[in-house]
């Protein structure tokens, strides 16, 4: 039963740093990045002991931190689209048969409490709150009842949008409206499934300057993450570190009547049930 983080100490400077959190504190690892520790193991059943062999006598205080996203320069981030009930009877679509999938580019990840650069050549800027999963393992061709063998635990995410990027131009493909600079913010830290519990009944949450504009439960999802996991894997190499986002619920601005975007100032809040909450300000981008 674990939390991983990545900081950086505002104290002692130097570079990223990995950790286990414990209430108010960190204790520092010897790796050097959440991926890392990954790398090194064949079964994630064995994770807790070697975190364990991992453990330094340093510990920092939470509040002398920044936190990083618990994981970062990953082999890619997949996304999936329509994959809650709930947000597919919002739009009056069929509920899809198989799930869909995109992706962002990993240098959309930012971290839990990071800025999100509104780019100057967007008017739509969107929110969506998501379960995201860490895998945890190298894997291929997993079957639905191993997946959740290779997934190393979960985080929040937010599947930030540029509405008009992904639904009015580019000939309809998603990615550049998915994938510009700081829309992936992620954290606050990697939470081990034995530490939730039933990932199948969360609460999820979603807050525009304390409003609540998304509220939902993981029950809605039309593919559990086993499923997602194991269908991914049929197609891809899934790398230690890698991220899927599960889906979004409804209340997305973009089908707001009238729609509703993200401006400068905005804070947004997105929160999982029993996972920890990421808070993320809307600047420009210079």
């Amino acid at each position: 039963m674990m939390r991983l983080v990545q900081f950086l100490s505002k104290k002692s400077g130097g570079g990223l740093k990995a950790g286990i959190l414990r209430d108010q504190t960190i204790t520092q690892l010897q790796c050097s990045s959440i991926k890392q520790l990954l790398e090194s193991v064949e079964k994630l059943k064995d994770l807790d002991a070697i975190v364990k062999q991992q453990l330094t006598d340093v510990d920092v205080a939470l509040g002398d931190v920044e936190l990083w996203s618990p994981v970062n320069n990953v082999d890619k981030v997949i996304c999936v689209g329509m994959n809650y009930v709930d947000h597919c009877r919002e739009q009056n679509v069929p509920i899809p048969e198989e799930p869909i999938i995109f992706n962002k580019f990993s240098s959309s990840i930012v971290g839990p409490y990071s800025d999100i650069k509104r780019p100057k050549i967007t008017q739509k800027l969107d929110w969506e709150v998501e379960l995201a999963v860490i895998v945890g393992l190298t894997a291929k061709h997993v079957a639905v009842e191993d997946a959740l063998n290779v997934v190393a635990g979960l985080t929040v995410a937010n599947d930030v949008s540029a509405r008009d990027w992904q639904l009015e131009k580019n000939g309809g493909q998603w990615l550049l409206g998915k994938t510009m600079d700081t829309f992936c913010p992620l954290g606050p830290a990697l939470v081990t499934l034995d530490e939730i519990g039933d990932i199948s009944n969360l609460r999820l949450q979603c807050r525009v300057n304390g409003e609540s504009v998304q509220e939902s439960n993981t029950k809605q999802m039309v593919f559990n993450v086993a499923t997602l996991v194991a269908h991914v894997s049929r197609f891809v190499t899934l790398f230690p570190g890698d991220v899927i986002l599960t889906g979004t619920p409804p209340g997305v601005g973009v089908f707001r009547k009238p729609p509703r975007y993200l401006n400068v100032g905005d804070v947004v809040e997105c929160e999982i049930e029993k996972i920890g909450c990421i808070k993320n300000t809307v600047v420009d981008e210079i």
